[in-house]
C-alpha cells in the first residue's frame, strides 16, 4: 500500500521528525505536496530536514520541541490554529525505547521517561490537535506503534506497556471519532533501520533492515483524503490492516 495521494494544500504535523521514520515521512509528505509542521528535540537533525525538502521544493515549519514539554504542546496546538485554521495530519512518531532489561531492574526515572514521551505525550499531542483535525475536510491521524505492544517479550516491558497504552488511545479515539470525517489509524512499521532498532539490537547488520525510507512510503496512503479505514492498525511488512484482537 504505497500509492502516493495528492496532499497538495493540506497541513502535516510530524513528530519525531529529525531522523528514521519521521525524517522520511516528513520528506516524502511535503514532496506529496503537504506543507509539513516538523517537530522534534534535535535542531540540526530538523535544519538538515528542512534543507532537503526546500531544495526539492517542498515547504516546511520547524518546531524544536521535546514531547515532555506538556505545555509546549499545547501551545503548538494553538499556533497552528492561528496560523492555518486547522490540520489535515498527524503522525505521532516520537518515542522513546528506554532500556532492554528485566523489568525489576528498571530504572524509576527511566520507566517514567518513557511513559511521559510515549504515552503522556501522545495523549497531550491528540488532545491538542483532535479540534484541529475535526476542521479538517478529511482528517487523517497516525499513531506509530509497535509489534512490542502484543508480543510483551521478556525485557522490553517499558517499550512494550508504553506502546499498548498508545494503541488503545487511537482505538478509543477512533471510536469516539467513528462518524466524522476524522480517520485514526495505527500504524506498524516492522523491522527498520532506525537508531533506535540499532539501540534495542546492537549486534545485527542494518544492511539486512529495510530503511526507513521504504517503510515511511506507506504513511502516504494512511493520510490519504479517501480513506475509510479507522480504529485499525497498518503493518508495514505484511502490507496488511488488521483489527485489534480480545482475548478469547
Amino acid at each position: 500500500m504505497t500509492t502516493t495521494p495528492d496532499l497538495s494544500g493540506r497541513i502535516a504535523l510530524v513528530t519525531g521528525a529529525s531522523r528514521g521514520i519521521g525524517y522520511n515521512a516528513a520528506k516524502q509528505l511535503a514532496a506529496a505536496g503537504a506543507h509539513v509542521i516538523a517537530v522534534a528535540r534535535t535542531v540540526g537533525g530538523l535544519e538538515e530536514l528542512d534543507d532537503e525538502i526546500k531544495s526539492a521544493g517542498g515547504q516546511a515549519t520547524l518546531v524544536p520541541l521535546d514531547l515532555t514539554d506538556m505545555t509546549g504542546i499545547d501551545r503548538l496546538g494553538g499556533s497552528i490554529h492561528e496560523r492555518w485554521g486547522k490540520l489535515d495530519i498527524l503522525m505521532a512518531n516520537a518515542a522513546v525505547l528506554g532500556v532492554i532489561a528485566p523489568i525489576g531492574h528498571v530504572e524509576a526515572k527511566v520507566f517514567d521517561k518513557v511513559m511521559a514521551v510515549n504515552v503522556t505525550g501522545t495523549w497531550r499531542l491528540i488532545r491538542s490537535v483532535d479540534p484541529l483535525l475535526r476542521l479538517s475536510d478529511a482528517g487523517r491521524a497516525v499513531i506509530v506503534t509497535s509489534n512490542a505492544a502484543h508480543s510483551a517479550r521478556a525485557f522490553w516491558a517499558p517499550y512494550a506497556a508504553s506502546k499498548a497504552a498508545a494503541e488503545t488511545l487511537m482505538r478509543s479515539w477512533a471510536d469516539e471519532t467513528r462518524n466524522l470525517r476524522l480517520r485514526v489509524n495505527a500504524f506498524d512499521p516492522g523491522r527498520t533501520r532506525t537508531a533506535m532498532r540499532a539501540q534495542a539490537m546492537p549486534g545485527e547488520n542494518p544492511e539486512t533492515v529495510p530503511h526507513p525510507s521504504e517503510v515511511a512510503a506507506h504513511i502516504l496512503s494512511m493520510v490519504d483524503p479517501a480513506l475509510s479505514q479507522t480504529g485499525l492498525i497498518y503493518q508495514a511488512r505484511e502490507q496488511r490492516w488488521v483489527s485489534y484482537q480480545q482475548p478469547a
